[in-house]
């Protein structure tokens, strides 16, 4: 009797390849962050043992250049140069008195970010947010010297939250939700600098789909664009469609490359039942869906989730040209195509 054979198709296998992948990635960074509490608690003792025995550069300088040169004849591996003592003490001096969240941050990242928090950000609150974007994203250290340039810190989300995630889902999924996903998100690196249409976006989008999953945070499996759905005779499309490991659950994009409006909703609500009827797996939590707008009032967004039982938020882009620019050369295309077909048809 002939065995059955499974045939997978190349959207399933891109899936479990994507999972395998974020295990791998999430595994290596797990090892990464261990070694990294290890250093950083080596650099530590040693930067509080400095300050201790209240060495300061002048006529401090020859007993730490001493202790350099003996230390690297034991440990000649380690960076033990007499500036990286120096920058020891400052470490300790910058996050003793500060409190236990911030040091637990600066702790597991690697070296080099800390110097750069170090040399190029003196507000503790920013250093704590610069940190945990690190974290979460897995920001080298040129991306978090770009973003301390463009001051993301200044620019980041507003406290208001522009999705219902308390409302419809239970506590501690809701806080992890919140965690996860933001009111908005830089997609600069698209390098856009003329008008786009939603299509273009999201074409550009899937073009730099592993820019685009370091920007959405780590434990995104990107599962498809276009994804179609077929119900009742009738197909839906859904424009981005990726897999959050830790949520267990899959996650719809809509891309709006103009304001929010109420009717966004309706028609997310809708795609997420039919994820959740057709395609969401036994052991998953159920759908999220995110709106990704130009722009949006946080009041219209309330008032459009209000009674709406899904798990939706709304959410924001910046690209490299001012959001009310991009629109406005927009406006202009769309304006100069019309007024070309008018001529056309006289």
């Amino acid at each position: 009797m002939a065995k059955n054979r499974m045939i997978m198709d190349d959207s399933e296998y891109a899936q479990i390849l994507q999972q395998a992948v974020s295990e791998i990635q999430t595994a290596r960074t797990t090892v990464a962050r261990q070694v990294n509490s290890t250093v950083n608690s080596v650099y530590w003792n040693i930067g509080k043992l400095l300050f201790n025995k209240n060495l300061e550069s002048g006529y401090g300088s020859g007993v730490v250049k001493r202790l350099s040169v003996d230390l690297k004849e034991q440990f000649p591996d380690m960076g033990l140069s007499p500036r990286n003592l120096w920058d020891m003490k400052r470490f300790y001096e910058r996050y003793n008195a500060c409190d236990s969240k911030l040091r637990q941050l600066v702790a597991v990242l690697p070296w080099g970010h800390n110097l750069l928090l170090l040399s190029k950000v003196e507000n503790s609150d920013a250093v704590e947010f610069y940190a945990q974007e690190c974290l979460r994203k897995g920001w080298s250290r040129d991306m978090l010297l770009n973003a301390i340039k463009m001051n993301t810190y200044a620019g980041r989300q507003s406290q208001i939250r522009t999705n219902n995630f308390d409302v419809v889902l239970p506590v501690a999924q809701a806080d992890y939700v919140n965690e996860v996903f933001r009111s908005s998100y830089n997609l600069s690196f698209l390098g856009i600098t003329e008008p786009v249409r939603e299509l273009e976006l999201e074409k550009r989008l899937v073009s730099k789909i592993k820019s685009f999953i370091l920007e959405l945070g780590r434990g995104f499996s990107f599962i498809g664009n276009q994804y179609r759905l077929e119900y009742n005779n009738k197909e839906y499309v859904v424009d981005m469609l990726f897999f959050h490991r830790g949520l267990r659950s899959l996650v719809a994009i809509e891309l709006k490359i103009g304001v929010f409006k109420a009717e966004y909703v309706g028609k997310m609500n809708l795609y997420l039942s039919l994820l959740d009827r057709l395609e969401k797996g036994e052991n998953e939590n159920p759908s999220i869906g995110i709106i990704l707008c130009a722009d949006k009032d946080h009041l219209d967004v309330e008032i459009a989730l209000q009674d709406v039982n899904k798990p939706i938020g709304v959410a924001e882009y910046q690209l490299l040209l001012p959001k009310d620019e991009l629109q406005a050369l927009l406006i202009q295309e769309i304006n100069s195509v019309e007024k070309k077909i008018d001529l056309e048809e006289e």
